[in-house]
């Protein structure tokens, strides 16, 4: 029976797995034959339309595509935050739109793009449209988009968080106690914490000191967002949130956070008084997804084009196989693609990363020191430019963050795993080996390195380290003193980068772009963005290739229905691919909060 149940668990598996496969073979083939006859299509934008926006869904730096759309109503195209904010800054003159609406419950976007896309919803206000905001619950970082909105309004029975914020740090070295790994690691820098994890029950005083001074500048840059739309002192709003005063919508509304706390239908009447129509007439409710995509068919075409190249996501060796990494090898043949087209009179860079492998940072790096030694090269940060993410931009003429942009992190680290004990008190196995020369089966997981491999690989890091200073050294024209007393590994916020000369001015991409049009002595041009938007299905089907399939669906099911746990599980596989690399890597997550 035993035997019965596992042949037949095993055939349902395969069962399983054959039929998603043959399903993405149906639908590809399908796709394809959509895509032959239209790549996407510009939808009808009609007259008193009102444009809905959703930030409760990552957006990310760079547009994309989905196939799969095709086969229902939804949108082939989601805008990235640059389309995004592009769109908003178009509908100000579009007689089309009457006004937007934001649907804000929560968003798991970064501070520094919701700080971009709360400028350009208060740039749009200055076409003297409306926008609306509502939600059934109200999270602080939706909050801070939100309250640039002329009514901000809030189920009666729903929630709104107003409670100040917090990082947390999962801590991995009582897991490796109790497993008999012995994490061996390497740093340069005393505010270089990534590794801290493995080697320590907690964060250090220096690790807390940082955390907590971003954290400050983030939470007065909210306070002050605040303090606009109540007109309350921002030492107020902050007793508020210390006192825990906002329990219910009635509290809200009483100290002037929101404007109504009503039902969805209740708004939908305040939106039909605005537009004029009568009580039971339909509301024209324009998608942001669609709407993009008439944006672009309407942007200007010339023969001058500044190139945006989006960097998002970790920084790895080799080949992406994913929409949200910087691989080396990649971004490379982007970089060269850029270079060797001469209608591209600049660039523009734009860095969304914690960094990654030292070794990718440096080869990214000289191919765009070769870029600019043809072009102009401008550098626009989004939510985090750190560590390997800033040793990128290392070559531009202008550097550009948000001042809610996490940047800095000027440090080095490596680490290897001894699993000797593992393997000898856990599982019984042991391991002797043959070699000819001290150092052929360095460096190794299956024993302790020596004193004399420790020490090489400290002394790679710190050339490293000392490499990196060198580099940001050149490039912000100060001295490795002044660089040295600055870095350590120690992340910084726009506005204080900006204060000690690791950047070159506050502003959004719009910005870094105007810089590069200057540069280049160009009025007019057209923006175009490299890589192409990727397509979700196909970034599937690229999966199924590189891994087996199994493992694929698995992921993919992980992804859609236990995200906090699969986010975990992607940063300690992250680490765990760090074993033995010289990185240049953020310590912790800087999208906290919702």
């Amino acid at each position: 029976m035993k035997q019965f149940f596992k042949m037949f668990f095993a055939s349902m598996l395969a069962i399983i797995i054959t039929s998603v496969v043959l399903f993405f073979i149906i639908v590809g083939i399908i796709v394809g034959a959509t895509k032959s006859v239209t790549e996407e299509p510009t939808p009808n934008v009609s007259g008193n339309a009102v444009l809905v926006i959703d930030i409760n869904r990552t957006i990310h730096e760079q547009s994309a595509n989905n196939s799969l759309a095709a086969l229902s109503s939804g949108s082939s195209f989601t805008p990235g935050l640059y389309d995004l904010t592009t769109a908003i800054d178009f509908a100000k003159g579009d007689d089309h739109i009457k006004g937007i609406l934001l649907k804000i419950e929560g968003s798991p976007s970064g501070w520094a793009t919701m700080q971009q896309l709360r400028s350009a919803l208060k740039d749009f206000k200055t076409s003297k449209k409306f926008i609306y905001a509502y939600a059934e619950d109200i999270t602080q970082k939706a909050y801070y988009v939100a309250n640039v909105a002329d009514g901000v309004y809030l189920n009666p029975v729903g929630s709104f968080e107003l409670k100040g914020l917090a990082s947390q740090i999962p801590f991995f070295k009582g897991t490796l106690d109790m497993l008999g790994v012995e994490p061996e690691i390497f740093y340069a820098g005393k505010f270089k914490s990534a590794t801290e994890p493995f080697r320590a029950y907690n964060m250090s005083e220096p690790n807390k000191q940082q955390i907590r001074e971003y954290q400050n500048d983030i939470w007065n840059n909210f306070l002050q967002a605040a303090t606009e739309k109540t007109g309350a002192p921002t030492d107020t709003i902050h007793s508020w949130a210390v006192n825990g005063s906002i329990q219910f919508p009635s509290d809200a509304l009483n100290k002037h956070l929101i404007d109504g706390a009503l039902y969805w239908d209740e708004v939908e009447q305040l939106l039909r008084k605005k537009l004029d129509k009568k009580e039971d007439e339909k509301i024209n409710y324009l998608e942001m997804d669609d709407y993009a995509v008439y944006v672009k068919s309407k942007r200007n075409v010339d023969n001058n084009k500044i190139a945006v190249l989006f960097a998002e996501g970790d920084i790895i060796d080799g080949e992406s196989d994913n929409e949200n990494q910087i691989a080396s090898k990649t971004i490379v043949e982007e970089i060269r693609k850029i270079r060797k087209n001469k209608k591209v009179k600049a660039v523009v860079l734009r860095v969304n990363s914690g960094g990654g492998s030292a070794l990718a940072s440096e080869v990214i790096l000289r191919e765009l020191k070769l870029l600019h030694a043809e072009k102009p090269l401008i550098v626009s940060m989004g939510d985090v430019a750190a560590s390997g993410g800033y040793y990128i931009t290392c070559s531009a003429d202008s550097v550009f963050a948000l001042p809610n942009t996490i940047t800095g992190s000027i440090g080095v680290f490596t680490m290897l795993f001894n699993t000797q004990n593992l393997w000898k008190n856990k599982l019984g196995i042991t391991f002797d080996e043959v070699k000819n020369s001290d150092y052929a089966d360095f460096p190794s997981v299956m024993r302790p390195l020596t004193a004399s491999e420790s020490q090489k690989m400290q002394a790679s890091v710190d050339t490293i380290y000392e490499t990196f200073k060198n580099r940001v050294a050149g490039a912000r024209h100060r001295s490795m003193d002044y660089i040295d007393s600055i870095a350590q590994g120690r992340v910084w916020t726009g506005e204080d980068a900006l204060a000690i000369g690791l950047v070159d001015g506050l502003g959004d991409l719009n910005r870094a772009i105007a810089s590069a049009s200057r540069k280049a002595k160009i009025k007019n041009y057209q923006v175009v963005t490299y890589p192409e938007p990727v397509d979700e299905f196909e970034m599937i089907l690229k999966r199924l290739k590189n891994a087996g399939t199994s493992e694929s669906v698995m992921k993919m099911m992980m992804q859609k229905d236990f995200q906090e746990e699969y986010g975990l599980i992607k940063k300690i596989h992250s680490l765990c691919r760090m074993n033995g690399k010289t990185m240049m890597k953020i310590p912790f997550d800087p999208t906290f909060g919702k």
